[in-house]
């Protein structure tokens, strides 16, 4: 078997996220139809993790494995892109080393979430815009606190099968632009929901519902039901994952 992976980018607005749903459309799903009619074998793509419905991508990577080795993959990607619908677009395909993984293998994940500042009818498909606008100096401070900690509990969706909750984070910080305010978060792993619950829980403290003190004890509870509630999917985009070198 030959192994390779895919760098893709997607719009999730029409999707119940990656992942293959019963009686609902993913992005999954059609990566791996139309690979398989092209290659005229079953493929069953592998991500890189699983996004929620409505979330985006405008980096991700997916494996598969072919019975035989394909030699024009630029080729593939090319043709690839037109059998897709208009809010998958295939940036690259390249041979693995066969024990890449692109989940397990991966180092590093990188989120960001959009705040518009102000109405935007060109942006408000992909922001949020919270009223009143928070401040961004006390969500600053409250990331210094988050990066102190491992364990994410508070901010993972109830009754997941995953075995622990620890997470490496290795960036959190919000940043200004002259229309949006930027969420950006690193890390080696996240949980179902967990960005989005940390945003809700950082808006809670820059909008003043809770403290400095308060999001700590959010935090050190372990408890759900204690975090912030978790803000629209439609603002929040993958848009980075690392890997060790894995080029054939």
């Amino acid at each position: 078997m030959h192994r390779y992976f895919i760098e893709l980018a997607y719009n999730g607005s029409g999707y119940n996220g990656w992942q293959i749903q019963p009686n609902a459309p993913s992005v999954q799903e059609e990566i791996n139809k139309a690979l398989s009619l092209l290659l005229k074998q079953e493929i069953n793509v592998t991500g890189a993790g699983r996004t929620d419905t409505g979330v985006h991508a405008s980096f991700f990577v997916a494996h598969f494995e072919s019975d035989v080795a394909i030699s024009h993959t630029k080729a593939l990607a090319d043709k690839l892109n037109r059998f897709l619908g208009k809010n998958i677009a295939i940036k690259d395909i390249y041979a693995v080393l066969p024990d890449m993984h692109a989940r397990f293998s991966a180092i590093s994940r990188t989120y960001k979430y959009y705040i518009n500042k102000s109405k935007n009818p060109f942006t408000y498909p992909f922001a949020y815009r919270p009223h009143p606008l928070p401040d961004i100096r006390l969500m600053n401070n409250a990331c210094e606190l988050l990066l102190r900690y491992e364990d994410f509990t508070s901010f993972s969706k109830l009754h997941t099968d995953v075995k622990t909750n620890i997470c490496h984070l290795m960036e959190a910080n919000w940043e200004e632009t002259d229309e949006q305010l930027v969420f950006t978060i690193k890390a080696d792993r996240f949980l179902r929901n967990m960005v989005r619950a940390i945003v809700g829980t950082l808006l809670d403290v820059g909008q003043g519902r809770i403290t400095l003190e308060q999001f700590q004890q959010i935090i050190e509870s372990k408890d759900r039901c204690k975090a912030g509630t978790s803000v629209p999917g439609n603002a929040l985009f993958l848009c980075d994952i690392e890997y060790p070198p894995c080029k054939l």
